[in-house]
């Protein structure tokens, strides 16, 4: 069955609105009407009745925030297309069909257990890089592992949390590796995190192969909505977890322009140490760009298929080492990236991050993907290529 627009709840639409109607209040029903199956805001003029109204003061072109920002473009449809329906119809094969159903089924339990749980050090740190773990990022693994110990088709899984490949199930057919919750040093702010998934079939393994030989990517991104990109035969599908906990597809084929507007720096550090890293950054601000970064991976790359553009950056330097994975984050972002239109550096030769081949399981790069007109600047003024 397709979803409708009735029972989508459209984060947002009465809040934006409201701005313009300053007698409006949200959630009253005296201010919303229906209109096919969704609450929208009637605009009411307020009172003005005993009093002067003062003249407006002109303001220069430009003034406000408005002009710099990018707004969706996504246009409310009648219907949406269920999980199952795209999959059935976008993915070919039937075992990648069944292990994106898992690792979402994952992502909806991990959804349930952020509404609820404290972000709160861990018991036991169990990290083998000494990295602080919450315990949001210890029930996300344990519900990732669980999912793939579950799965028949899953062989052999990985954790960021703990990167050795451990076999789940000898007769199963693809290696999993994952970051349970990318974001843990920005999920005490209760801002966006995610989980990112790379899948690779036995024919290659993870190890010895690259991004390129995934046979599928999933992002997975927690906010007011929870959402996931997922890579399938002929491009990129964002599908949305509605009411329910059933997914729907929200956006189809989404395509990343060449160009764009918006700019995400990660790793600042090093342009105190890269004369072309800092002009870089000068150059974003003395072009007026639009600063969209939050520190998050998932959200800071994200965008770029939600806006439809952006750059995301990460450099390295000796003072500022790239601390990227492959295995757990390029990779699976990697392939999502380019099936969209986008393109990838590895911040060293200048080339894809999915031609890099992964010889360790916590290897590290830096990167940049993104808008393809920008991540060619990135490669020249940064790399000089």
């Amino acid at each position: 069955a397709m979803f409708t627009t009735r029972g989508l709840v459209l984060f947002g639409l009465v809040a934006a609105a409201s701005a313009f109607a300053p007698g409006a209040v949200v959630g009253s029903s005296r201010s919303l009407r229906a209109t096919n199956g969704l609450r929208t805001p009637a605009l009411r003029t307020p009172a003005v009745s005993g009093l002067k109204m003062a003249e407006t003061e002109a303001k220069p072109e430009g003034f406000g925030a408005s002009h710099t920002s990018f707004y969706t473009s996504a246009v409310a449809k009648d219907s949406y297309a269920t999980l199952a329906e795209i999959l059935d119809s976008k993915i070919a094969d039937e075992g990648v069909r069944t292990v994106v159903t898992e690792m979402l089924d994952a992502a909806v339990k991990i959804t349930q257990a952020l509404r609820v749980n404290l972000v709160t050090v861990a018991d036991a740190q169990n990290s083998v890089f000494g990295d602080v773990q919450l315990g949001v990022d210890v029930i996300a693994d344990d519900l990732m592992w669980d999912a793939c110990k579950a799965s028949k088709v899953v062989q052999v899984g990985s954790s960021e949390e703990e990167p050795v490949l451990v076999e789940t199930n000898k007769d199963g057919r693809f290696t999993v590796c994952w970051d349970p919750l990318d974001g843990s040093s920005i999920v005490d702010n209760n801002w966006a995190v995610g989980t990112m998934i790379g899948i690779w079939d036995k024919t290659t393994g993870m190890l010895g192969a690259t991004g390129r030989d995934q046979v599928t990517s999933i992002v997975v991104l927690y906010g007011p909505r929870t959402t996931a990109l997922v890579a399938c035969d002929d491009g990129v599908y964002e599908f949305t977890c509605g009411e329910g906990n059933k997914w729907f597809a929200s956006r189809e084929r989404i395509q990343i322009k060449e160009e764009s507007k918006i700019f995400s720096p990660a790793n600042m550090r090093a342009a105190q140490d890269l004369e072309g890293y800092d002009g870089l950054l000068k150059y974003w601000m003395e072009n007026r760009y639009t600063l969209r970064y939050t520190g998050g991976l998932v959200p800071d790359v994200y965008q770029c298929f939600t806006k439809e553009m952006g750059v995301f950056s990460n450099p390295t330097s000796k003072e500022a080492p790239a601390k990227l994975r492959v295995a757990f984050e390029v990779a699976p972002f990697g392939l999502l990236v380019e099936k969209a239109g986008g393109k990838t550096s590895d911040g060293v030769s200048g080339g894809s991050v999915l031609d890099i081949t992964i010889n360790a399981v916590d290897q590290r790069t830096s990167a940049c993907m993104g808008s393809a007109k920008e991540v060619e600047r990135f490669n020249k003024m940064v790399l000089g290529k």
